[in-house]
């Protein structure tokens, strides 16, 4: 539906920008900040993670499918170096948008030919989950579209497919008590190929400790930028705190790594079990507004 693609947009967008306010600060200050419970000051900016993730809502609402093509057209005709995006994904946009290469050459060409295994597949993917909740296997196939026109390598693939599943099953689980992080895991694991992201995915399972700083350690936190060091901390995360958006946003920022788009994917998942309510108003009045282009139906 696309009432729980709108949610997931939501919880993703406030969780980007919440995020990406820390990267303002030295980690001393950052880091009391967060045990204080300060939120930033100002309005807060959005990512490429919510740019991105704008243009999945906008060919949802257009197509109910991901075409593709479409998306891959979506993503370069809105394209914005500003929002900070990777280096290889820039530079794919830049080629689609020129004419110059088509998306599946592009994507698949990037890395000498392996294709890319970031996490950028992931970040922006929690929609997918929310629109296709009722049918899991279409969650699948739908994420792996969309992974597939930037992120064409495996893990890349896995870490969208991972981050969907699991912002599906949040959406299935509302309004029953949120289950123990082990078991929300294990629902999400048989939709995900085997491969790092799965094992990383085992390991988050099997953590004993409820500390983030021991989940990062073991899991990384996002700061190599790729799906492998980034989803099975995330889902760690998700999966740990998913009854409290403001809990799972300030424990995800408190590992530091790739803040923004860790708080993204949590955000994205969370949000679909706590419902609209459940995500502070002030902080979605301080994320910037969304544009018209995605937002307004009528355009």
């Amino acid at each position: 539906m696309i009432e729980n693609a709108r949610l997931a947009l939501e919880g993703l967008s406030v969780g980007d920008a919440f995020g990406e306010n820390f990267f303002r600060y030295d980690k001393e200050s950052a880091a009391l900040r967060i045990q204080h419970r300060d939120l930033p000051s100002g309005e807060w900016r959005y990512t490429d993670d919510t740019n991105m993730a704008l243009s999945i809502y906008r060919v949802l609402c257009q197509k109910a499918d991901i075409d593709q093509d479409a998306l891959i057209l979506s993503f370069a005709a809105h394209y914005n170096p500003a929002r900070g995006y990777g280096a290889g994904a820039g530079r794919l946009l830049r080629q689609v948008g020129a004419g110059g290469h088509w998306w599946r050459d592009a994507s698949y060409s990037l890395f000498e030919g392996q294709g890319s295994f970031g996490n950028g597949a992931a970040m922006r993917i929690a929609p997918i989950g929310g629109y296709f909740a009722d049918d899991l296997e279409q969650v699948v196939t739908q994420a792996t579209k969309s992974s597939e026109v930037t992120h064409a390598h495996p893990e890349g693939i896995a870490g969208g497919i991972a981050v969907a599943v699991a912002a599906a099953m949040a959406y299935r689980l509302r309004g029953t008590p949120p289950p123990t992080r082990s078991a929300f895991i294990e629902m999400i694991l048989p939709y995900v190929p085997e491969g790092e992201v799965k094992s990383g995915l085992r390991q988050a399972q099997a953590i004993q400790s409820t500390h983030v700083d021991h989940a990062a350690r073991m899991l990384g936190n996002g700061l190599l930028i790729s799906a492998q060091d980034t989803v099975p901390f995330c889902l760690w995360c998700a999966g740990e705190y998913l009854g409290s958006f403001e809990e799972a946003m300030w424990q995800t920022v408190a590992a530091f790594g790739d803040i923004d788009t860790n708080c993204a994917i949590v955000g994205g998942i969370v949000a679909l079990y706590v419902g609209q309510s459940g995500i502070p108003s002030e902080w979605i009045q301080r994320r910037e507004p969304l544009p018209d282009w995605a937002i307004d139906m009528s355009m």
